[in-house]
């Protein structure tokens, strides 16, 4: 019997397309109030500059007798339908260039194609639009006035401005976005510090799949910047938008050959040098556009960008694992248990890394005539990650402690393990997106559609862990700050004390991809005498996301094999004398040639392997409808989207049992389960002009986040240990599941804004909003809700109530006239205790100067202490962190700049800690980095 609701029962994609002509053939929600206008009097008209080279997106242009406005799109084109017959005055306004007033005549049946020269009165003024920071300043300020929601955006030409190496660097200093680092270097991003995974990233207009196993965010730093034209943060969403978009959405649209006239290209060149591991690195990127005329003509752009960047360094980094709690030891005076407070295990690493980022994009667009074009826009892109990691593992848990000396931030144990290890692995990283669409002018309608396919791939082949391993070691440690003081006995600096242990091979992938396909309509009209626009439409999605893990557990058959026989030369670590380090290629080859003769674990290689393979599987129906109204001052977005959703997981449950004999087994089968469900999204977002400088916002929406794929997939992991005593028989049974039950988190969200626009190239707002989680998702023990009887622990992801938080955001940014330029804003959060990664203060301040010869920028960012997890029962935050770079060029001419970059001047840590400041959970340190290199642009 098929359990799935009626919506279920019928294929997705043709309901996706019968409900849009359903849609597309009923009356029109205003149709008794449409006034009747003239067919076919068409104007289109280009943004552009006096050289006819640079289209201008995000300009405001309104006939001034009709009270019509719209703005210009990416190509700086615009255009409106059905005039009525006459002579009109056509008015653009664009920040940063005088007001353009021209005469048009609409003529019955006639199109009107031209292009629009602004900022052509004076030089200097067509300079500041066309060259330089001020150039991507104008145009993200421009596009943020007039659109229809909330939005923040970083343009290609303030990117090429900025010391950032990828995408998530290229955000972290608009308003309210907060990144994640990994290695030092810019991974996921936070908005208003809402988690990644709460958040939604396109790329142009299709989703992207995360890479990543087990997650939904993305790692923008596989997404290099150079491929990139513009980055849009939505932080309020219009129904017409993917509603999984809890904190915000990002689109990351890449190049076009209609950004620019005629035929552009560019290269780069640029070294860097990493002072931690005195390494030197190379990067080269380059891009080229042109636009054919076509002999039917027609127009066809083509545009093409290539990066690549090699980087090596390193870091050096401790780690209190499994942080500071109660742990009982042996009092060496009484032979006594007794339990402290204290630290478990201890950990020195060292690492050493090489990373390459390959990005490609090739896009075509085709315009057969002004009512029809096509697109085609590909973007790839290979990121790797190789790294070796040497580890020093104090362990105490089950050492003596002399408690003479004792106390919560000294301790000395007796008959402590010390392990050395290795990881050696290479991680690769691939996100492909193809999407392919049009647009055509059907009469009085617009029809747009997009059909994508989507794929990111994690690949982890041939990984290599390998542990040495001493026991009765006398280990100590001290901590009064950051970083914990360890101590050690002569043996513990002798590789040839430590016999080897363990080792494990793993091959694991993580596949996650996506087609989609959606048609949109949309129409001009007349209500009450007033400007409108109708739009509907719906939206198919499918999505698979698999993780498959393979490992291989060695743990016996070593004939006493040593770390001494790999012993490499010393290693320099700032904290403590490290002692040598272990050879990469001799831990390789001996394994390599030997593992045969070593013991496989094969109950932990299957526990292992299978327990952690998955396949998900999502298909999302959606359709909206919404109006566009404007009335006089006020421009309102209303509308409502459905999004149906099924969810269907497979994976396993691995049951592990010791017997009174203490023989082990793995039990394995097969668990599936299948959901639905379903939600109405309301949504509104409201424009009032107070007057043509400031202008207020308002938006009510309501948004979701689907459980992450770890959270809400199949599987058990169960052990079950049966022991004999006193003649009676016990069973001890614990697990950790995932819950595929899992509903989504539901937020409802209120925003408001203040926005002032002084003139020139300049912004000053203010803007207040308001979040209200439900369901949110936490780990908890769940042996005691009826059902796991018999179990004395179960961990399991829940949906756990509701949390909330309100912020505030203060944004200044002015080019003034003596060339110098000011950035700066903040953002204060006041928000509930559960939600992770949230910083109750955001800030970021750029001063720069720029002329026509050189362009110089220091920026600083700036996130507060904020909560990451929780560890023993007790919480785990990370410590405010202020990173500074500095970024100069130098304009040879307008074609050819020279640029030095400096990163992570004052070389920032990265800090966690347990609790309270002085008990260390991680420290790290990677180094301060430059960079030098050149620009040569058809500009």
């Amino acid at each position: 019997m098929d359990k799935r609701g009626p919506f279920f029962r019928r294929q997705p994609l043709a309901l996706a397309l019968t409900s849009t002509l359903a849609l597309a053939i009923s009356p029109p929600v205003f149709a008794a109030d449409v006034a009747a206008l003239n067919s076919n009097n068409h104007i289109e008209g280009r943004i552009t500059d006096s050289k006819h080279k640079v289209n201008f997106q995000g300009a405001q242009i309104s006939i001034e007798e009709l009270g019509l406005s719209t703005v210009s799109n990416r190509q700086g084109v615009f255009h409106f339908n059905d005039l009525p017959l006459g002579e009109f005055t056509l008015v653009i306004n664009y920040l940063g260039a005088p007001e353009v007033r021209k005469t048009i005549r609409v003529r019955q049946g006639a199109i009107n194609k031209q292009d629009y020269v602004i900022g052509n009165e004076l030089r200097a003024m067509d300079n500041v639009i066309v060259y330089g920071q001020r150039a991507g300043q104008a145009g993200a300020i421009n596009r943020q006035k007039n659109a229809n929601k909330m939005i923040a955006i970083v343009s290609s030409d303030a990117i090429g401005q900025l010391p950032d190496q990828n995408a998530a660097e290229a955000l972290q200093h608009l308003p309210g976005i907060s990144i994640q680092r990994d290695q030092g270097e810019g991974r996921f991003v936070g908005i208003r510090g809402i988690d990644p995974n709460l958040n939604n990233v396109t790329i142009n207009g299709l989703s992207v799949p995360s890479p990543g196993a087990g997650v939904r965010s993305v790692a923008m730093d596989v997404i290099p910047s150079e491929v990139i034209a513009s980055l849009e943060v939505s932080k309020t969403v219009t129904p017409d938008m993917d509603a999984n978009a809890i904190g915000g959405s990002i689109e990351v649209k890449s190049l076009s050959a209609f950004d620019r006239r005629g035929q552009n290209y560019s290269f780069s060149a640029q070294s860097s040098y990493n002072e931690q591991v005195s390494e030197t690195s190379p990067k080269l990127s380059g891009s080229f556009s042109d636009i054919y005329q076509l002999d039917s003509g027609g127009e066809l752009g083509v545009a093409t960008a290539l990066s690549w960047f090699k980087r090596e360094f390193g870091s050096q980094n401790i780690e209190t694992d499994g942080g500071w709690g109660e742990m009982k030891v042996e009092d060496i005076a009484s032979g006594e248990e007794v339990e402290i407070f204290g630290a478990e295990e201890i950990e020195q690493r060292l690492y050493r890394i090489e990373r390459e980022r390959l990005g490609a994009a090739l896009n075509f667009d085709l315009h057969t005539s002004v009512m029809d074009k096509y697109y085609l826009r590909t973007l790839y892109s290979e990121f790797s990650d190789d790294e070796y990691r040497q580890r020093k593992q104090y362990k105490f848990d089950k050492g003596a402690i002399d408690l003479t000396g004792y106390s919560a931030n000294s301790a000395s144990f007796s008959d402590a393990v010390m392990e050395r290890d290795s990881k050696d692995r290479k991680q690769v990283q691939e996100i492909l997106s193809v999407v392919a669409g049009g647009e055509h002018q059907l009469k009085a309608w617009q029809l747009e559609y997009q059909l994508g396919y989507s794929k990111s791939t994690e690949k982890e082949p041939d990984r290599l862990d390998v542990a040495f391993a001493q026991e009765d070691l006398a280990l100590g440690y001290q901590t009064s700050g950051d970083v914990p003081r360890l101590t050690e006995d002569e043996p513990g600096g002798d590789l040839s004390h430590f016999p080897l242990d363990e080792v494990v091979f793993e091959d694991n992938n993580s596949r996650d991809k996506e087609v989609s396909l959606s048609v949109d309509l949309s129409k001009d009209l007349l209500w009450h005498d007033h400007n409108a626009r109708m739009k509907f439409g719906g939206k198919y999605r499918s999505r698979e996301k698999s993780s498959k893990v393979r490992v291989q557990v060695y743990d016996g058959g070593f004939d006493n094999i040593n770390a001494g026989s790999f012993a490499g030369g010393s290693l320099d670590y700032e904290w403590a004398d490290f002692g040598p380090g272990l050879s990469r290629g001799g831990l390789r080859d001996l394994v390599n040639n030997r593992h045969q003769d070593f013991e496989l674990n094969t109950l932990e290689s299957d526990i292992e392997s299978r327990g952690n393979s998955y396949t998900s599987k999502e298909e999302i129906f959606a359709a909206y409808a919404m109006v566009t109204l404007d009335i006089d001052h006020w421009q309102v977005v209303a509308g409502l989207r459905y999004e149906g959703t099924r969810f269907d997981t497979r994976g396993n449950r691995v049951e592990l049992t010791e017997d009174i004999a203490g023989e082990k087994s793995v039990d394995i089968s097969p668990w599936q389960v299948n959901k639905d469900y379903h939600h109405w999204l309301p949504g509104i977002n409201v424009r009032y002009n107070i007057s043509d400088d400031l202008l207020s916002r308002f938006a009510y929406t309501q948004t979701l986040a689907r459980p992450e794929f770890s959270e809400s997939a199949a599987y058990q992991l169960i052990e079950t240990e049966i022991s004999a005593a006193d003649g009676a028989v016990s069973t001890e049974r614990k697990a950790e599941v995932g819950n595929p039950e899992l509903a989504p988190y539901e937020s409802q969200n209120l925003d408001f804004s203040l926005e002032y626009y002084p003139g020139h190239i300049g912004m000053l707002s203010a803007g207040l909003f308001y979040k209200d989680i439900d369901n949110f998702i936490t780990s908890k023990e769940v042996q005691d809700n009826g059902q796991w009887q018999g179990f004395e622990e179960v961990l399991q992801p829940v949906n756990g109530g509701s949390a909330s938080l309100t912020g505030v955001e203060l944004a200044w940014h002015k080019s003034f006239d003596s060339g110098f330029l000011l950035s700066v804003n903040t953002t204060l959060v006041d928000a509930d205790d559960k939600l992770p990664n949230q910083a109750d203060t955001l800030a970021n301040l750029i001063l720069g100067y720029e002329n026509n010869r050189v362009s110089l920028r220091l920026s600083t960012s700036y996130k507060g202490k904020n909560f990451q997890f929780e560890d023993q029962q007790t919480r785990v935050y990370q410590h405010a962190h202020t990173q500074l770079d500095f970024s100069g060029k130098y304009y040879f001419s307008e074609s050819l700049q020279f640029y030095v970059n400096a990163v992570n001047l004052t070389d920032e840590p990265y800090y966690l800690y347990h609790g309270s400041k002085q008990y260390n959970y991680q420290y790290e340190q990677y180094g301060s980095g430059f960079e030098l290199g050149f620009t040569i642009n058809s500009l």
